[in-house]
């Protein structure tokens, strides 16, 4: 049963990240690349206590990547415009300045 439930949680990150990174294959290809790592770094874990423990912070992992990342994107005006969704409803939003956007980029 745990095996199930620890695949069904990665899946369920690696489903986050595609929707808020969509259109982003670098930023896909990186959250792809460091959920598998932090799985494969706990893959010896056998007590049932810690794999709980490391699953409930997965299931929080996926909950904040939903929630709390909107991606923004550089418009024709040369601004950045975000389109958060309805899951991002009452979430306090933290909007980056323009100058560590154009850092980023």
């Amino acid at each position: 049963m745990m095996r199930t439930e620890v695949l069904k949680v990665y899946r369920e990150i690696l489903k986050a990240t595609r929707k808020s990174f969509a259109g982003d294959t670098q930023m896909l290809n990186a959250s792809a690349m460091e959920v598998r790592s932090k799985f494969e770094e706990n893959k010896n874990v056998n007590s049932k206590e810690d794999i709980q423990r490391l699953v409930d912070e997965a299931h929080e992992a996926s909950h904040f990547i939903s929630t709390m990342i909107v991606q923004a994107k550089l418009n024709e005006r040369g601004g950045y415009e975000m389109k958060p969704s309805k899951d991002h409803a009452g979430a306090t939003l933290e909007v980056p300045s323009e100058e560590i956007l154009k850092k980023s980029a």
